[in-house]
């Protein structure tokens, strides 16, 4: 199977492809499937910080009886998130990524002890400088986060043709926080290409090629933006099973809703011993829908989201993270 750019890899409807691309795991955690696993390897780091003097000391002979992971997604908590010893050097936490909210990068910090902060060097890629009230504390660095990662069998491949003399091609956008330097793209036979696996959304984004900026020459889809120039856009969606149980005597079913502009006869639905069922990609956010049953439209009987549209009509509500 032919390596496709991301948005034609999209338009053929997610079929899933076997990109050879180095899957990375960024220091402090990584995410395997629906789960964030936190890793905090006291050989990483060289200095901590007492939280209520500032106090910057070394690691050495320093007696970690408990850590804890702390950032934005526990409001900085130094206890409620403690970690698993499970060797002289690495303690683990694992969290759903459900645990989480709907941003796709955080900020977060190792505390020992309840009272202490492992600092990160500002030389790591996925580090940035620390806020307070707005400003930024010198010389004190969080580790940060990202849903979107490196994996050869995610969901987005960007491929750029040519370029072959560039020493270092990188791909930065809403994704990523426009990060210069986080998604190193591999070199190829003719061009440079990586894979991610990314949540379901609309992002933008655009390709630095040793530190040139430019669109995707490959994606015709493009938004301009504040430099009067152009970021290229991509569409993530998941494929999301709609299921209405009972109706088993109805003639035909359909399905209808935000997402296809409650077209009455465009998705009919298959029959199943249970009732009936339809399967299709969706992009990232809310979607009201109802099922239309022999003619007759109503709501999800199983689901119990539910919200008035603009007209005052109540319609069923499903959500793609």
């Amino acid at each position: 199977m032919n390596r496709l750019s991301a948005y034609f890899l999209l338009a053929l409807s997610f079929i899933n492809f076997n990109i050879q691309a180095q899957t990375k795991d960024f220091k402090g955690y990584k995410i395997e499937n629906d789960t964030v696993i936190f890793r905090f390897d006291v050989r990483d780091y060289s200095k901590f910080t007492k939280e209520h003097t500032g106090q910057t000391m070394e690691f050495a002979d320093f007696d970690i009886e408990k850590v804890a992971v702390s950032g934005d997604f526990n409001l900085w908590s130094r206890d409620h998130w403690q970690m698993q010893k499970i060797s002289d050097s690495v303690y683990e936490l694992k969290k759903s990524i459900h645990d989480f909210n709907d941003e796709f990068s955080w900020e977060f910090k190792y505390v020992i002890n309840n009272a202490y902060w492992a600092e990160p060097s500002k030389y790591d890629p996925n580090s940035s400088k620390a806020l307070k009230n707005g400003k930024r504390l010198r010389g004190v660095y969080n580790l940060k986060m990202y849903t979107a990662y490196p994996d050869e069998d995610g969901n987005a491949t960007f491929k750029l043709k040519g370029y072959k003399d560039a020493k270092k091609v990188i791909v930065a956008g809403s994704f990523n926080k426009w990060n210069e330097h986080l998604f190193k793209m591999n070199k190829t036979d003719d061009g440079w290409e990586l894979t991610l696996q990314m949540k379901p959304d609309r992002y933008q984004y655009r390709f630095i090629v040793d530190g040139h900026w430019m669109e995707d020459p490959h994606n015709p889809n493009k938004t301009r933006n504040e430099f009067h120039e152009y970021n290229s856009v991509l569409d993530i969606k998941a494929y999301t099973t709609f299921k209405l149980k009972g109706y088993t005597n109805a003639e035909k079913v359909i399905l209808a809703g935000s997402f296809n502009g409650w077209n009455e006869h465009q998705l009919e639905m298959e029959r199943k011993e249970y009732g009936w069922k339809y399967t299709l990609p969706l992009s990232g956010g809310k979607h009201h829908y109802k099922f239309i049953v022999d003619g007759n439209w109503i709501v999800d009987p199983d689901n119990p989201v539910k919200e008035y549209d603009g007209n005052g009509h109540v319609n069923s509500v499903r959500m793609v993270k």
